[in-house]
């Protein structure tokens, strides 16, 4: 097998859940430059979904965008239904779909702590049922994960979003185990904090603060986690499932004492 063979996925589908900005549409604008079809899901922001499925055209490539609630199981169903109907079955899902929001652990409204749990992590499971029932005709398939650094290394004001995180990287490990004999490989990845519009403006100190904890000295960009993601789903990682990647600029390995 060549490198280009072993990195290549001409002929595979997926599934790339919160597709419509930041890591997700790195993911799939770069799975699509692999070769795969991809379906570019988001619950909100259609534009920008509908966009990125025409930057991917314009390059050669296959996609649909499609809008979903990915906490509810008829919508994923119709997801991954979409993705089998329309390219021919589902090979890769990348679960990604999730919010951040920030709340004190005292004051935390039991909605906030329902709504983070379902959409970081009921979404995966739920996608990974589904999509993993249909990876089973196809003899096979691979499932990303993203988590967080935060599911090892808890943050102020984010209890609901650290144990939402921990719960998916544990979601991995477990599927991987039932999933492999048939085929299926499951891997987690773990970002850093990651580059978006405006936040050295928003949180100066913070991204200061990184900058100086990282030993690579940077923060991350959507581009550097859809290359970890390209990694795990390609052949090039055939024996590796239930794995954590994490993909931090090496925040991780910093000292306590």
């Amino acid at each position: 097998m060549t490198v280009s063979e072993m990195f290549g996925l001409a002929g595979r589908a997926g599934v790339v859940t919160g597709a419509s900005g930041g890591i997700g549409r790195g993911i799939a604008l770069l799975l699509a430059e692999a070769g795969a079809a991809v379906v570019v899901a988001y619950h909100r922001g259609k534009d920008a979904a509908d966009e990125l499925v025409a930057e991917i055209e314009r390059r050669g490539g296959r996609a649909l965008s499609l809008g979903a609630d990915a906490t509810k199981a008829d919508e994923v169903e119709r997801l991954v239904s979409a993705c089998v109907e329309e390219f021919g079955g589902i090979d890769i899902l990348v679960n990604n779909a999730g919010a951040y929001p920030m709340a004190a652990l005292l004051e935390m409204p039991e909605d906030a702590w329902d709504e983070m749990l379902a959409v970081n992590l009921r979404s995966a499971f739920l996608c990974t049922q589904v999509a993993g029932r249909r990876m089973i005709d196809r003899g096979g398939g691979s499932i990303v994960n993203i988590a967080s650094i935060e599911a090892e290394n808890p943050a102020p004001m984010h209890a609901h979003y650290c144990t939402a995180k921990a719960g998916l990287a544990m979601l991995t490990q477990a599927s991987a185990a039932e999933l492999g004999r048939h085929g299926i490989r499951v891997n987690t990845i773990s970002p850093g904090l990651i580059w978006r519009e405006g936040i050295d403006e928003a949180w100066p100190d913070g991204v200061k603060r990184w900058r100086e904890a990282a030993p690579l000295a940077r923060l991350g960009t959507p581009e550097d986690v859809a290359k970890a993601c390209l990694f795990l789903v390609s052949d090039a990682a055939a024996w590796i499932s239930g794995a954590n990647l994490r993909v931090d600029g090496g925040v991780m390995t910093s000292q306590i004492f």
